[in-house]
Order: C-alpha cells, then structure tokens, then sequence
C-alpha cells in the first residue's frame, strides 16, 4: 500500500504517469509496504500467461528475492524510476523516505534495487549512472544501507499513516537497529539470485 497522501498524475510526455505527494512526506516516513492486496506470481505461474497479461505484469511489477513477480494493488504501481531517488526499499517488505518529499514532488524508487530483468537507459538526470542494470544491487548496496541507517531513527517518532501495516515482529525488528541491539539487514538481501552472475550489455543510446 502506497501513503495515502499520494495521487497519479500526469508528469510529461517522456515519464508519462507518476505517484505525487500531495502533502509534505517527512524523510523517515514509511512510504509503502507490501500488504496483503499485492499480488505474488511465481515465474511458473507468469509462464502460463498469455503474452498479453505477461507484458502487462513485467511493465507493473517488480520481484522480490524469490523471483517471484510482485504487482501492487494500488497506484504503487505508478512509482517512476530515478537515479535520486527519495524512496528507498528496504529488507523488511517497506519503503522510506530518505528525504522530505514535497508536496507536487515525485514519490520516486531506484529500480536497480528490484531486480529487473533486463538494463534500461534511464532519463539524463545528470548523474553517474546511466543504465539501470538487474544486478546494481551488488554495486550500491552499501550505498543505500547508509542511506536507510540515516533515517531509521526517525521511523517510530513520526507520524506513520502505514506504520499499523508493519507486524509486531517488524516494529521490534527496527526499534532494536535503532537501540543498536542488532544490525540492520542489508538491503542486498532482497537480491533475486539468479541475477547474480549474468552479465549484460549497455543498451545503445536513442538516436
């Protein structure tokens, strides 16, 4: 489930649709979890699809550690890639905002942490990186652990509209990171690995 201060709207011709924030999201708020509208096919399962409901699913989902293709129930859907992303997944089937997210903003994921199968050009948005690859998990993780320790301080002394959607265990799982009784796990564990070892070439620039 997406925060409910959220809504689609039209971004521009290029991006198409997007998931906005409609009021301010302070960074350290939950921005999405998985519940248990969202829907989970196996690749078993997808293959037996007709060509038309699998283009549809590998446009919307994303998948998990397992393989298995992930499809939100709501406009979660709708979230767009960038390489700046303010909303970050973490290993515990939630997402925060790493940074204030302002009203009319983008609520935005990097894809290279939900294991896309095959390396997309993304928008110039003058960064380094340039190409989403399926295995960009292993490159930055280390990078977005950091992010996520930052603000998980923050997750229990905010208003969160998602917070009653985290289990007991999960809320206890992250008060103890935060009292530095255990280490947080790292967002690298929600890797696919079947996407570990293969190698992939750059997709060629459009002309």
């Amino acid at each position: 489930m997406i925060h409910p201060d959220t809504e689609v709207r039209f971004i521009n011709d290029e991006v198409g649709y997007g998931v906005v924030a409609t009021k301010l999201i302070p960074k350290g708020t939950i921005t999405w979890v998985q519940d248990d509208f969202d829907q989970e096919f196996t690749k078993e399962e997808f293959d037996k699809m007709s060509p038309h409901y699998q283009s549809v699913l590998k446009f919307y989902s994303f998948r998990n550690k397992k393989g298995n293709f992930v499809l939100c129930w709501d406009i979660g859907r709708f979230v767009n890639h960038s390489f700046k992303s303010n909303c970050l997944t973490t290993a515990y089937d939630f997402e925060v905002a790493i940074r204030d997210i302002q009203p009319g903003e983008q609520l935005t994921d990097d894809y290279g942490y939900l294991n896309i199968e095959e390396p997309f050009r993304g928008i110039d948005e003058r960064t380094k990186r340039k190409v989403v690859y399926p295995n960009d998990l292993e490159k930055y993780h280390t990078v977005w652990d950091n992010q996520l320790k930052k603000v998980f301080p923050s997750l229990p002394k905010l208003q969160q509209p998602l917070g009653h959607l985290l289990s007991s265990d999960t809320w206890n799982k992250v008060n103890d990171i935060i009292e530095q009784k255990r280490e947080m796990d790292s967002i690298l564990s929600n890797l696919y690995p079947a996407l570990k070892e293969a190698k992939w070439t750059a997709p060629k620039k459009q002309s």
